[in-house]
Order: structure tokens, then sequence, then C-alpha cells
């Protein structure tokens, strides 16, 4: 019998899942035959970097359409459960599998620091050296204590790319590489 296997993906505010990092994951998820949920925000506020009001507004907007699109999921009927996310992402997807006492992995692709306040350990995270989104030294000291695996990419903002648009695709592949073998573990 083929395991039943559920992929969700919680995009980031602007970073969908038609962008590189979710488009490829999903489609390295569909090839180990999950079944692929997409997670959809909307009416989130804007221009909320730097202002901490606005980030916990737009993550608990997000976390609350997340649960309302993830009702009535029946994730007792699945063996094999990953969830990934896209910086806010991050944080509404480790929220979530801590608020539901779920056996999930995750994939984080440029994490922010909340993201390691839920307690999760098997996760694997991806990070721009030049991520205006977050304290890279606090990512690094947050994911080590938490055991999580942390790749980062030098001169690499947000969405993980460069100045330099080959060096680009060379990150993307060695992300997704790094991605299909935490995927097949």
């Amino acid at each position: 019998m083929k395991t039943k296997r559920l992929a969700i993906i919680f995009p980031g505010m602007g970073y969908h899942k038609d962008k590189p990092l979710l488009y490829y994951s999903s489609k390295l998820a569909q090839g180990k035959d999950y079944e692929i949920i997409n997670i959809e925000y909307h009416d989130l506020p804007e221009k909320v970097r730097g202002d901490a009001e606005k980030m916990k507004a737009a993550a608990d907007i997000a976390y609350k359409q997340a649960e309302e699109q993830l009702e009535g999921v029946a994730f007792s009927a699945y063996e094999d459960i990953l969830f990934i996310g896209k910086s806010i992402g991050t944080v509404i997807a480790a929220k979530y599998a801590m608020a539901h006492d779920l056996k999930v992995r995750q994939i984080w692709y440029t994490p922010v620091e909340a993201t390691f306040s839920f307690g999760l350990r098997n996760a694997i995270a991806f990070i721009g050296e030049a991520d205006p989104w977050s304290d890279l030294n606090n990512v690094r000291k947050l994911a080590a204590e938490n055991g999580i695996e942390l790749r980062t990419y030098p001169e690499c903002n947000h969405s993980l790319e460069s100045a330099d648009v080959i060096r680009n695709i060379e990150y993307m592949t060695s992300v997704m590489r790094l991605t299909k073998e935490f995927i097949e573990r």
C-alpha cells in the first residue's frame, strides 16, 4: 500500500506558490507523491518590515486564514506531513504545527526569528546573508539552539537572490538539491 503524504505550502507576503523557491519545492514534493495544499493570504497589512505591530497583525491575519483553509484536513490519514514555508509562512507553519500537535517535517526558506519560538526540531532552513528581514546572527543562534540545520548564502536577500543571476541559479540548484534530500529522508 502506498504511503499517504501531504505537503502544505505556506507562502510569504508577496512570495506566492509560483515564485521559484515554492514552485520548485512543491514540484519536488509532488514528484515524491505528496498531495499539495497551497495556503493563500489576502488583505495583509503593507509595508510591515521594521514595524513590530504591523508584523504581528500580518502574522495573526495569515494564521487565521491558514486555520480556515486547513479546517477539515484529516492529518491523521497521512503517514508523512511536510510543511514548506517562506518568510512569514515559516512562522505560520511552525505555529500551526505546535498548536495542532502535529508531527511534521518543515522546510523554511528565509525564516524570521519568530519562527524559532515554537520549539520545532525536524526542519531545515535557508537564509541569505544579506536578508534585510532577519538578524542573521540571531537566526544562526536560534537554529543552533533548536538543532535546526541552517544553510546560508552570501550576498543573498530575502528571496535568496544576489546581484549575480548565474550565481542565483547555482544557489537555487543548491537549495533545491538540499530540499530534495530533506524530502527524501
